[in-house]
């Protein structure tokens, strides 16, 4: 956002972390994820988890949650970092496109092993991927399979309707450039170890956090579409922003929402007297931009 800012925002505007790099953060989603927040992980850690060692002894500071909802899953990272690294003691994912909430339904509340073998043994040619995606009765099953393999294939993992094929790729791979069976399955197999705690909901994030707006031991983190990019990279990506922050400013719990730098989000986060800090990422094209982190407190910023 260019140009003065107001008091109220120069209060806020607090100095920002370094850009994370990624390769530091554990890969663990099987998404290749447009808006994915794998940069954010490290504050995650410091959100979720305010436990600092001194002289060797653990000292709780705050309190751990007993629940974390993610009510705009997408490749759901914050959620499955949530669940390997024990920071909640219950997660709780929730997607409404049925592509990708496929994936998370056979992952989480259905055969994992499945998913993973099928990938494994998948002989990735044009035809074949072909034959997978032009199907029109699909399972459950099946729809998970179409949307991992469109995910990996399709150009910049973007699997709404309009997106293309990879043509050339990394060193001429073409729609191999992105198609890592054994990586893949070795990701949905770990999942497999740490699901017990998870569930997953395919449905609107409306709802859900609607049900648990006074569950002070849950944590929500809202990763909506973006204002900006939404419309080029989700099905749904038309939400009522306002709406959005209105029932945040009703949850008991703690809170922290992502959102692109805009003057409607500044707005909003005026309106509903939240506070926020800015913080630099990269985007897969290496510019840098700031977004905004919304949160009910930052007591967990700088510990």
């Amino acid at each position: 956002m260019e140009g003065q800012l107001t008091i109220f925002e120069k209060q806020q505007e607090k100095a920002t972390p370094k850009i994370v790099n990624i390769a530091s953060v554990p890969q663990r989603s099987p998404f290749r994820y447009p808006g994915g927040k794998t940069w954010l992980i490290p504050l995650v850690r410091k959100w979720l988890k305010p436990i600092y060692l001194t002289n060797q002894q653990a000292i709780q500071k705050g309190s751990r949650a007993k629940k974390l909802i993610e009510p705009f899953a997408g490749g759901g990272i914050v959620s499955l970092t949530a669940a390997f690294e024990n920071l909640a003691d219950t997660v709780l994912m929730v997607e409404l496109d049925h592509e990708v909430a496929a994936v998370w339904e056979v992952i989480i509340n259905g055969d994992h092993k499945w998913l993973a073998d099928t990938i494994f043994s998948f002989d990735l040619t044009s035809e074949n991927a072909a034959s997978i995606l032009q199907k029109e009765e699909k399972t459950i099953r099946e729809q998970a399979f179409g949307t991992i393999l469109k995910n990996r294939i399709f150009h910049g993992g973007i699997i709404t309707k309009g997106s293309g094929l990879i043509k050339k790729g990394e060193n001429g791979k073409g729609i191999k450039s992105r198609w890592y069976p054994k990586t893949l399955h070795d990701r949905i197999m770990a999942l497999g170890h740490v699901k017990s705690k998870m569930k997953f909901v395919s449905g609107d994030a409306f709802v859900e956090l609607e049900k648990v707006k006074n569950e002070a031991g849950t944590f929500s983190f809202i990763d909506p579409p973006y204002t900006i990019a939404g419309k080029r990279l989700y099905t749904h990506y038309q939400i009522d922003n306002d709406a959005l922050f209105e029932l945040t400013s009703k949850l008991k719990g703690k809170f922290m929402m992502t959102y692109d730098d805009t003057d409607e989000i500044r707005d909003l986060v005026k309106k509903y007297a939240f506070d926020f800090r800015t913080i630099p990422m990269k985007t897969t094209h290496h510019v840098r931009k700031n977004e905004i982190i919304i949160s009910d407190n930052f007591n967990w910023w700088r510990s």
